[in-house]
């Protein structure tokens, strides 16, 4: 995923963003209509102090000063809660916008392919759909609806300057260019260190993310100094990339400061001269100080608020191209029969992570050929070496990857003709890294589904022989279960998983090196729960311990994508082939073990 730049006056991403307001387009409308006001609003007090000094103060009416007064007061009021439900509906629907650009990057993220999360570190996910999504919330509340609002204070403010006293505001002016420069300047320069900020912060939330993720590993390894050095580089290039913007602001504010001074000094000057001449009185020039500040708070804080705006089309862009994705798995299918029967066929299955066959050496290819048949009730196992191709055939079959050539069919019907969560409900796959929500026991195993009750859960523990330890936990089914199941054994865990699937229900049962992680104790436990699992079903099942798979229906031995030899455990230690090679060693080496 690229570190897009973004552009400040990209119109079709502004309208792709404010096309998200649609469903709040009273709360919009009312926004831009209280900036209209303040920015109306806005002149109208050095207005009314003017005529204060000038037609009260002057001469001593107190009664005249008195009412204006109170006019002055209830200007200011009024103003003033304006502001606040302008600040309140710009920061709302900043907020209702990212509300709903969350949910559409969400529900986009968990419909793509596992081929999109291999090649996208995490931490920069998380990054667009939290902090990037927050800069889109500030082109609400901080953005162009702001920017505008400034823009038509600026308007008000000159036009009343002008009518008040043109030769005045011509000089008040006068250091208005050098203004525009700096802020030009300034633009540019804090643009480029934002981007370099959200680069770091992109950076830093991966590191993060991965390193807390596979502590185990560093502790394991004793790699905590090493990767507390690399984290130190990262924090402090994030570090300088924030003081780096904040340098331009300490840059800038003080010239802006010079700026505004040097108008202040001009209007005195001159102000006085005409003061003198009686060509205007001293309200006058009480009244254009108050209005130069009015020009050159906007204009400072424009630069800032254009970058806020730059950011927010920065992380639009960076969010839009996540939604964009094309790498959905394509879900044309209709059929959805009321139960699968559970035949699996491939025919001529050829798999390989890149899409265009032409371009695919003969090394990338993952799966070559692959042709079985699993018939309803039946177990297939799974046997090979690491990257022989036993993982990427039950993907293929949940449709995580798309196949190259070839057919893979379910009761006689293409995979791709199912519906995709239709297809997937239909498959329980029990994998040896157990994933475990931080949540109850109860949701775990249901994930949620309301259609599965408390009972039918209990019923399935049972039946896989969890029961019993699930009830001496804390609260039960209602135990609340540490981030990833750290709070469990690996082999209570896995139990979870069976019931998990069983509750489901499946046509087809997969199981990934289901028991390869649990000591012999519990794997005899295992075993029974997944005999009860399997009953009735179609089951394919991997494992590097042989002994598990002796009762299987079929057995194919893979190498490099390609069977070698297919048959059941008897008439394959007949063959003294490649299956023989594992099962002699792998005795051999639980024998010396022993």
């Amino acid at each position: 995923m690229s570190n897009t730049t973004g552009k400040t006056y990209d119109w079709n991403l502004l309208k792709r963003i404010f096309a998200y307001a649609r469903p709040y387009k009273k709360m919009f409308f009312w926004s831009v209509f209280l900036t209209i006001t303040i920015a109306a609003l806005a002149p109208i007090r050095p207005f009314l102090i003017q005529h204060i000094i000038d037609d009260y103060v002057v001469f001593n009416d107190y009664n005249g000063l008195i009412n204006m007064s109170i006019i002055l007061v209830i200007v200011l009021v009024i103003h003033t809660v304006i502001q606040y439900y302008h600040t309140f509906l710009t920061n709302s629907l900043g907020q209702s916008v990212i509300k709903d650009l969350r949910k559409d990057v969400f529900n986009h993220v968990t419909k793509l392919r596992l081929k999109y999360f291999d090649k996208t570190p995490i931490g920069q996910l998380i990054t667009r759909t939290v902090s990037d999504l927050e800069t889109i919330a500030d082109i609400f509340s901080e953005g162009l609806i702001v920017i505008i609002g400034d823009i038509l204070q600026l308007v008000a403010v000159i036009g009343f300057m002008f009518y008040i006293d043109w030769r005045l505001t011509l000089i008040v002016l006068l250091p208005m260019p050098l203004l525009i420069i700096a802020t030009y300047i300034f633009k540019e320069a804090i643009k480029s260190a934002f981007q370099d900020v959200r680069t770091q912060v992109a950076k830093l939330n991966t590191f993060l993310q991965e390193h807390i993720s596979g502590i185990a590993i560093i502790q394991y390894f004793a790699r905590e100094e090493q990767e507390f050095k690399k984290f130190r580089t990262i924090n402090a290039e994030h570090r300088d990339a924030h003081i780096r913007s904040n340098w331009y602001y300490s840059i800038f504010f003080p010239v802006v400061e010079i700026i505004s001074a040097l108008s202040i000094g001009l209007l005195v000057w001159y102000g006085s001269v005409r003061i003198l001449g009686e060509q205007i009185q001293p309200g006058v020039i009480f009244s254009f100080i108050m209005y130069v500040y009015m020009l050159f708070r906007p204009i400072r804080e424009l630069a800032d608020k254009f970058n806020t705006l730059q950011m927010g089309m920065v992380g639009a862009e960076r969010i839009f191209s996540v939604i964009d994705t094309d790498e959905e798995t394509p879900n044309t299918g209709t059929l959805a029969p009321a139960r699968l029967n559970g035949n699996i066929v491939f025919d001529k299955v050829w798999f390989s992570y890149k899409q265009d066959d032409s371009e695919i050496s003969e090394e990338e290819w993952i799966l070559r050929d692959i042709s079985f048949e699993v018939k309803k009730g039946e177990t297939l196992a799974l046997v090979g070496a690491t990257g022989a191709g036993k993982s990427s055939i039950i993907n293929i079959l949940n449709r995580f990857y798309e196949i190259s050539k070839g057919q893979v069919s379910v009761d006689d019907a293409d995979i791709r003709d199912y519906e995709l969560s239709f297809l997937r409900s239909n498959i329980a796959t029990v994998l040896q890294d157990v994933f475990l929500f931080s949540d109850t026991i109860a949701n775990n195993i249901s994930l949620k589904n309301q259609n599965i009750s408390r009972a039918q859960i209990i019923e399935a523990s049972k039946l896989v022989g969890a029961h019993h330890f699930i009830s001496q936990l804390p609260g039960g089914y209602d135990y609340q279960v540490q981030e990833r199941g750290n709070s469990l054994s690996t082999g209570q865990a896995q139990l979870i998983s069976f019931i998990r699937a069983l509750v489901y229900d499946p046509a087809i049962l997969v199981l990934d090196e289901a028991t390869s992680s649990v000591d012999t104790e519990t794997e005899q436990l295992i075993q029974q729960a997944i005999e009860k699992l399997m009953k009735g079903r179609t089951s394919i099942v991997i494992a590097h311990r042989l002994s598990t798979i002796q009762k299987a229906d079929r057995i194919i031995v893979l190498d490099h994508g390609r069977i070698m030899e297919t048959g059941t455990h008897q008439e394959l230690l007949h063959q003294n082939g490649m299956y023989k090679n594992l099962y002699d060693l792998q005795f051999n080496s639980e024998g010396i073990s022993n």
